[in-house]
């Protein structure tokens, strides 16, 4: 098709998942390239995808089809957002323990699955990977697959969500999923204990040891933050012997005084427009090593960054703030670098200040191979997703 007759891109927003593979059955020759958009939280994520001949709006795709309380599961479509759905459920006492730092800003149940994020809540309840029981996609040719349902130890069928985890739009659309429930905790409280990068993986490895299971780990600001949730003695308890610990009483907030430090740390994860943002992903004993290197990498560049991570599994997020844009690249090549001595990964979460010609993803991993067999799978005419994983696909 040349460019004359190549036709203008469309926008579908459709509300059900059968409006969605009716406009993928009816698209499919004039429009063959498919981005899927949702909230847009996560646009600048990896590598920017060329012109598309659909945009499937998946915000129409709204509201919760299917909740009983007492079976701590909730059925809802992919493009609601995360934040609505947790005031809903709250009413009933129940939650998402999920808290990526984009459901704030709007991001969809769809689309953080498919982006794969995560909050400091994954150091006691995993991210939506383990949370997600069910879910519903539509594929490029418009047919419908589910796996899962409603029951939590359900086992019917591939797990596609999984697969559909972290594949940021390149293998179908998400449209409904069913996600598993947690009670909301009696009550909460934060310790913050002063720390440099390698204290603090230190520190939370002990904490894990002493079995005190804090709901979130986070290193931020030159501090570690320990969340603990339960019954308030409970809670009580474990900040003694958290004080013990460490050889310090933390200081200890609650209520607003915990939210406005969980809001500081997120605000790390989500950068501002003109920032570069990338997360590592190590063994908790190699992050240490790891931020260390980013440190030295990031003073030699000249560059202003700022870090935070959920050093009890290994998640770090690193917020380029200042410096130019081939200082910043080459800063990214450093960490690349650092993490393969490590054994650790690197993803872009913000792309702003790296100059266009930037690889974005780095050396393909020894899956790619895999990975491309999966989208022949699921995509063979590669509709969907083109140029977010590129160049691995």
């Amino acid at each position: 098709m040349t460019a004359a007759t190549t036709p203008p891109q469309q926008r579908i927003r459709p509300a059900t998942p059968a409006e969605a593979a009716e406009a993928l059955r009816d698209t499919a020759r004039d429009h063959p390239r498919v981005r899927i958009e949702g909230a847009g939280t996560a646009a600048g994520w990896g590598a920017p995808p060329p012109p598309a001949d659909l945009v499937l709006d998946a915000t129409g795709l709204t509201g919760i089809t299917r909740y009983n309380p007492a079976d701590m599961t909730v059925q809802v479509r992919a493009g609601t957002p995360l934040r609505e759905l947790q005031r809903t459920l709250a009413e009933k006492g129940q939650r998402v323990a999920f808290d990526a730092a984009r459901a704030g800003a709007g991001a969809t149940a769809g689309g953080l699955i498919a982006t794969a994020d995560a909050g400091p809540a994954q150091q006691a309840d995993g991210t939506l990977r383990d949370l997600v029981i069910g879910v519903t996609a539509v594929l490029a040719d418009g047919g419908t697959v589910r796996s899962g349902g409603h029951v939590i130890k359900n086992v019917a069928g591939y797990d596609l969500a999984k697969l559909f985890h972290g594949s940021l739009g390149s293998l179908g659309l998400l449209a409904e999923v069913v996600l598993r429930l947690h009670p909301l905790p009696a009550a909460t409280a934060t310790a913050r204990i002063r720390c440099a990068a390698a204290g603090g993986a230190a520190l939370a490895g002990r904490i894990m040891a002493a079995g005190l299971e804090p709901a979130a780990a986070e290193r931020h600001d030159g501090h570690l933050l320990v969340r603990f949730e339960g019954g308030p003695g409970g809670v009580r308890a474990r900040v003694r012997a958290l004080a013990e610990l460490a050889g310090e009483p933390p200081e200890v907030h609650r209520g607003d005084e915990e939210e406005v430090l969980w809001r500081a740390a997120a605000a790390t994860a989500l950068g501002e427009p003109g920032d570069t943002v990338l997360r590592l992903g190590a063994l908790p004993a190699r992050g240490g090593p790891l931020l260390a290197a980013v440190e030295r990498s990031a003073a030699h560049r000249g560059l202003g960054v700022e870090t935070a991570g959920s050093v009890g599994v290994g998640v770090h997020t690193v917020r380029v703030r200042t410096g130019r844009p081939e200082a910043r690249a080459l800063f990214l090549a450093d960490v690349r670098a650092a993490a393969a001595e490590q054994a650790a990964a690197v993803t872009v979460r913000r792309r702003d200040g790296l100059p266009e010609r930037t690889d974005m993803w780095g050396p393909p991993p020894p899956t790619a191979a895999l990975l491309r067999a999966v989208k022949d799978r699921f995509d063979p005419e590669g509709r969907f997703g083109p140029g977010r994983l590129a160049p691995w696909l």
